[in-house]
């Protein structure tokens, strides 16, 4: 059967009609987007995904700084390492030479004790007296220790430092020593003690025995006196140079 169309526009405008209408397809997305919860919803997910993105980036810029930051840690800290170890090794040096210190000052302070003792001892000396010996009967104390150190931080306990820079004080036991000796008059024992007991070095003179014997044939009187040194205070001293000349 043979169609013939008379109308050949009326394809045309029905190919058209049932095309694709970009009018018709712009009306119906503007009629949507009047709908306020649809533009709410729009503009939340735009904020969100601005939002996260500009946390994405400030954490991703902080973790770069923090990364940086603990490297430089990490190799201050190797440094640093060394530096304390070779610091604590120092401290110990230290502490070794202030006792050694301590030992030399305690030395030092008490190596005139003996030749004040002979000194004050012969010059008070009478006459027609004499000695038989001349010995300590109480020992001074030793030094004291340094201060124990503390374990946490390597540093002197109780302010040792500070204690470190200070001479170290005298034993608070005074050295007693024992004078025996012949004379032939007992009141010249008598002004003997009396000038032992006048001297800023001797203390506590006593008569601990005496007795006659014979010496050579002659009857003399022995005696013993016990006696302590004493320190006398600084301003009561004084003290000169002493220069040798060398040939």
């Amino acid at each position: 059967m043979i169609e013939i169309n008379l109308l050949p526009g009326a394809d045309k405008h029905k190919g058209r009609g049932s095309g694709f209408s970009l009018k018709a397809a712009a009306a119906g997305v503007s009629a949507r987007i009047r709908d306020p919860y649809l533009l709410s919803a729009v503009a939340s997910v735009l904020i969100a995904a601005a939002g996260i993105g500009g946390m994405h980036l400030s954490q991703s810029s902080t973790l770069s700084t923090l990364e940086e930051r603990e490297q430089g840690a990490v190799r201050d800290s190797a440094r640093f390492a060394v530096v304390l170890k070779e610091r604590r090794k120092a401290e110990a040096k230290r502490d070794s030479v202030v006792r050694q210190l301590e030992i030399i000052r305690s030395i030092d302070n008490d190596r005139f004790v003996w030749p004040h003792i002979l000194d004050e001892v012969s010059r008070a000396l009478p006459p027609y007296t004499w000695l038989k010996s001349i010995a300590q009967t109480a020992a001074v104390a030793p030094p004291a220790a340094a201060a124990p150190k503390d374990a946490k931080d390597g540093k002197p306990a109780a302010e040792g430092a500070a204690n470190t820079k200070q001479d170290p004080q005298p034993s608070t036991e005074p050295l007693r020593f024992r004078v025996i000796g012949n004379t032939v008059d007992i009141q010249a024992l008598t002004r003997f003690m009396k000038v032992l007991e006048t001297s800023p070095f001797v203390q506590n003179v006593q008569l601990a025995r005496s007795e006659l014997v014979m010496v050579d044939g002659k009857e003399v009187t022995e005696f013993q006196l016990d006696a302590e040194y004493e320190r006398p205070e600084k301003g009561t001293l004084t003290t000169a140079p002493v220069s040798l000349s060398v040939r």
